[in-house]
């Protein structure tokens, strides 16, 4: 599928939508920008509006390009390590689960509530069920 990259700039009217390669269009909000840049494709082209990915990375100037670049950045990071400390915590859980103790010490040990515990060791199941199935 074909992807636009396009970087919207704000002005005193809105945004200025430059399309690389295409050309420029503008929207009011960065909310309303996605689809002005699909009609003007569409229209330009002559391709459905959804035949193709937009990718927007706004500007906004005075410095602050670079802390919100840092910022998305912080957030993926955050992302990846919580997705990385519950696939842990799930493995752990049911290790000592294995090990014979009850959701209720495994909460204490991990601390974590007892509720916590007897989700990470449901999704432990149905990610082992589904190893099976991918397996079979």
């Amino acid at each position: 599928m074909t992807s636009y990259s396009v970087t919207a700039k704000r002005w005193k009217r809105g945004w200025e939508l430059h399309i690389a390669g295409e050309g420029v269009t503008q929207s009011r909000s960065l909310a309303e920008a996605e689809g002005m840049v699909r009609d003007y494709i569409s229209l330009m082209r002559g391709v459905p509006d959804g035949s193709f990915d937009v990718e927007i990375t706004p500007e906004v100037g005075g410095g602050l390009d670079q802390a919100v670049r840092e910022a998305r950045d912080a957030v993926r990071d955050a992302e990846a390590a919580r997705r990385s400390a519950a696939q842990a915590s799930r493995m752990v859980a049911a290790r000592l689960q294995a090990a014979g103790l009850t959701g209720r010490d495994i909460a204490t040990v991990l601390g974590v509530s007892a509720q916590r515990v007897s989700q990470l060791l449901r999704e432990t199941r149905s990610t082992a069920n589904n190893e099976v199935l991918r397996s079979s």
